[in-house]
């Protein structure tokens, strides 16, 4: 569940949480001193790879579930500009488009950047389709 959308500006997202069933309304975004944070999955792996990414995500120290199928989807926005996704791995790749989405709303963000429209309005989009998106929207400006 979760959509987070770049635009090459803003960094935007849902603040939809799943607790066991129940809907929460949660922060899915984070400034840190090295760029812009955003990540897509369980809650609890979120802030442990937060604090990872914090502390200069040093490979050796991976959290274990990154390397495994419960890994977490974390798009970081260097303060340059650049985009790197980590997934399955203690190494991220970056995205060289100029906008990119994470999470189930991903698909509807990407197209609603695709024709215009800025990572605001794309999870607002993704919100009304995807199931697990919605809440309300949080955003960052680089």
């Amino acid at each position: 569940m979760t959509v987070i959308a770049w635009d090459g500006k803003t960094l935007a997202a849902d603040k939809l949480g799943d607790a066991g069933g129940l809907r929460r309304t949660i922060t899915k975004i984070h400034r840190f001193e090295n760029g812009l944070f955003g990540s897509s999955g369980l809650g609890s792996h979120a802030a442990h790879m937060f604090d990872w990414i914090k502390s200069g995500a040093h490979p050796e120290d991976v959290p274990a579930f990154q390397l495994t199928d419960e890994y977490q989807s974390v798009m970081v926005v260097r303060n340059d500009g650049t985009v790197w996704l980590y997934g399955q791995s203690a190494y991220p790749f970056r995205i060289e488009d100029p906008f990119h989405a994470i999470g189930s709303g991903r698909d509807f963000a990407i197209a609603a950047m695709y024709l215009g429209f800025g990572a605001q309005h794309a999870v607002h989009v993704a919100s009304q389709f995807d199931t697990g998106c919605g809440g309300g929207i949080d955003t960052l400006e680089l």
